[in-house]
Order: C-alpha cells, then structure tokens, then sequence
C-alpha cells in the first residue's frame, strides 16, 4: 500500500515537473520571438555601428528657438524645450558633424542633440539640459558611433541596443530554455529508470 502511495506521488512529481519544463520551454520562445519582433529590427537597422572619438567644437542652447516634441502637432498641445546643439570634430574622417544622443534622438527632432522625455515641469527640463551642455563643454573628447558606409554624415553618443545589450537581452530567455529542456530530460531519465526498475 505504502508503495503504491510513493509510486504514485513520484507520478504526480513527474507530472508537474514535465509541465514546467515545457512551460519554461514555452515561455521562452515567446521570449525569443518578442525580442525578435521588437529589438532586433532595431538593431539591424541601425547604421552607427563604428565606435570613434569625437572632439566637440560648439555646445550651444537655443532658448528662442524651441523645439516640438513630435512633428505635424499644435503648438499648443506640443511640448516644448531648449534646443541642444552640439557639434563635434569626427576623428575618423576630420568632418565637422552634428551629435546626436541616440538613434532615436534624430528620428524625433533633428534639429536637436538631445530630446527630453514629456514633462510638464520645464525648469527641470532646462537644468537637466544646461547640465548635459556644461558636460559636453567640460569631457570635450569622448567615444562616439558614426556611419562607416557614409548613409548617415551626423554621430550618436550611445546606441539604444549595443551587441552587449542585445546578448543580455537573449541571456534569460536562453536561460529559460536550458532550464526547461534539463528539467524535461531528467525527468524523461527518471521515466526510464522507474521502468528499467520495475521490469527487474
């Protein structure tokens, strides 16, 4: 009888850790394919790939010329900054080029370095950029991202999704996976034990 109680128990134990193993297995691949919907794309389709020095030459805030925050929305019902322009000396080509913060950054307002998150409190919004500005002003010479391939003549100081990030991103997910698939083969060698036992 007792043994009936355990073989039916290790059963149930079997049972439930075959289906999380097939739910961790599951789970990651949902992971792997958000991540390939949503991130990869965007760094395939990022051309600063190539990591240079740049040298700033002009660091300056235009108060009078604010800048929308999306393009084609009402005046009023746009949020609206200081406009950080920063030029640097690429050391790669010698050019004098416009920097950007990341890729983002130009796609949301070229005219500007750098754009801020919505907020409603503007004084804190041009502190944050009078201090970005002084920095750039003081680290005059710092690694930046330019285009190797000449699409793009402007530079970025940071990618959104560098190749470490990217390898990062795809570690829980693969993690996951090699969780689950241990667990279900331990589980399918318990299996066969349990049977190689029972037969002798």
């Amino acid at each position: 009888m007792l043994a009936k109680k355990l073989v039916t128990a290790q059963k149930r134990g079997e049972t439930r850790a075959l289906c999380l193993g097939l739910g961790m297995v599951a789970c990651s691949m949902m992971m792997y394919f958000f991540i390939g919907i949503t991130i990869v794309p965007f760094y395939t389709k990022s051309v600063w790939t190539t990591e240079t020095m740049c040298k700033v030459l002009k660091a300056s805030i235009k108060d009078k010329a604010l800048c929308p925050n999306s393009e084609g929305s009402e005046d009023e019902d746009s949020f609206h900054y200081p406009c950080l322009q920063v030029w640097v000396n690429l050391t790669a080509s010698g050019q004098e080029v416009m920097l950007y913060h990341t890729e983002d950054t130009l796609e949301r307002n070229p005219k500007c370095s750098y754009v801020p998150g919505n907020s409603e409190n503007s004084k804190e919004v041009k502190e944050r950029i009078e201090t970005i500005a002084n920095n750039f002003k003081k680290y005059q010479t710092f690694p930046c991202y330019y285009d190797p391939g000449g699409m793009q003549s402007n530079v970025i100081l940071s990618r959104l999704y560098p190749p470490k990030g990217l390898l990062f991103t795809f570690l829980w997910p693969t993690l996951m996976f090699t969780g689950g698939c241990l667990i279900i083969v331990l589980v399918k060698i318990s299996q066969y034990v349990s049977v190689l036992s029972a037969r002798q």
